[in-house]
């Protein structure tokens, strides 16, 4: 049988969504509870409570006449804390941005050499980032700084970047056949 010019016995070309019907059910990956469904969860929850404490600044700000002096720098924490959380979805679904117009264009055994190599080449970027942050960690809370105004621990927003780079890095380990083949 024929479908849109093609077989539906071929396999989806890369970037192609399967919907259950094509499938016969979208089953979901391993391990996508850990590296997508928790990351959002977590970011909802991140998200929801930057937005408790803006709406509580403005109602100090505007009814009591008097600012939360902290408020700002917890929610660029948030902020920065959402960024890398919502990466290690990102990279487990392997959605981030990439360039593929050559290896769209290529056929195999050349297209999962490539990339193979790009996959590589994030992986080895991926540990070298994870240990420099690891490195910063280590060296902040050795000197015990703290932020300016809320006096959180920078141990806590530095923390996201190695937390973030060390699961991208699993979640690339975990998905690495996908990513050879270039089908999520």
């Amino acid at each position: 049988m024929i479908q849109e010019g093609r077989a539906s016995s071929d396999k989806p070309m890369p970037g192609e969504e399967v919907t259950p019907s094509e499938g016969g059910g979208a089953s979901r990956p391993p391990f996508y509870g850990l590296f997508v469904s928790l990351p959002r969860a977590l970011m909802a929850t991140l998200i929801l409570t930057g937005i408790a404490i803006n709406f509580a600044n403005v109602i100090s700000r505007y009814v009591f006449n008097f600012a939360l002096f902290w408020a700002e720098e917890i929610m660029v924490f948030i902020v920065v804390w959402c960024v890398f959380i919502g990466a290690i979805a990102i990279g487990f679904n392997g959605a981030h941005l990439r360039m593929d117009l050559i290896s769209a264009r290529i056929g195999n055994p050349w297209r999962g050499i490539l990339n193979g190599a790009t996959t590589m080449v994030f992986l080895v970027c991926g540990v070298f980032a994870a240990y420099q942050s690891f490195q910063v960690v280590l060296l902040i809370h050795g000197v015990g700084q703290v932020s300016v105004t809320a006096g959180v621990p920078m141990v806590v927003p530095h923390g996201a970047l190695l937390v973030g780079f060390v699961l991208m890095v699993l979640a690339v380990l975990v998905r690495l056949r996908s990513y050879i083949s270039g089908r999520f």
